[in-house]
């Protein structure tokens, strides 16, 4: 009896609050037909290509018929810290930031022109192989935290702009 009046408590506080579903409406949703209309355009390099593979993973790969492209430009840099007395590195620091834009096609004008970031630390062990490997991870993990920030950033200006009766980012 507790336990029910305790949700019911916790769900009328959390009614009240204003808190709304992101993706409120399913396939409907302002998030959704925006990111349903997004087509991810070619990134340079390894982490590019890590990038844009985890981005369509989550939205789709929408292609040339897309209403919007996704533009991303990469900074990756490796970091050593941590240093011996024998001037040996112990630790770096891999740090991956995107700038991107969402483009219209129509008018070619950028609806949103945001960065994304984020970081990770590497163990430096006596086995190049090992470390390597740790690197390639590390680059994996970044571009998967990425995609999260790129398309979450999206989906909130499309679910705001739909809620102050603008025209949905889709």
């Amino acid at each position: 009896m507790k336990r029910l009046l305790l949700l019911l408590g916790a769900s009328l506080a959390l009614s009240g609050c204003g808190l709304q579903p992101l993706y409120g409406g399913g396939t409907h949703s302002a998030a959704a037909s925006t990111l349903a209309n997004v087509g991810v355009a070619p990134i340079p390099g390894r982490q590019g290509w890590l990038l844009r593979n985890a981005i369509v993973d989550r939205i789709g790969d929408n292609g040339e018929s897309a209403h919007y492209r996704l533009d991303i430009k990469l900074d990756d840099k490796i970091e050593g810290f941590g240093i011996r007395s024998d001037a040996t590195t112990t630790r770096e620091r891999r740090t991956l930031r995107a700038r991107y834009q969402l483009v219209d096609t129509t008018s070619g004008k950028a609806m949103i022109d945001a960065t994304a970031g984020s970081d990770i630390g590497i163990d430096i062990v006596n086995s190049e192989y090992a470390t390597i490997a740790a690197e390639q991870t590390a680059l994996e993990r970044l571009a998967d935290r990425l995609a999260d920030q790129i398309v979450t950033r999206i989906a909130i200006v499309a679910k705001k702009q739909a809620d102050q009766g603008k025209a949905p980012v889709q």
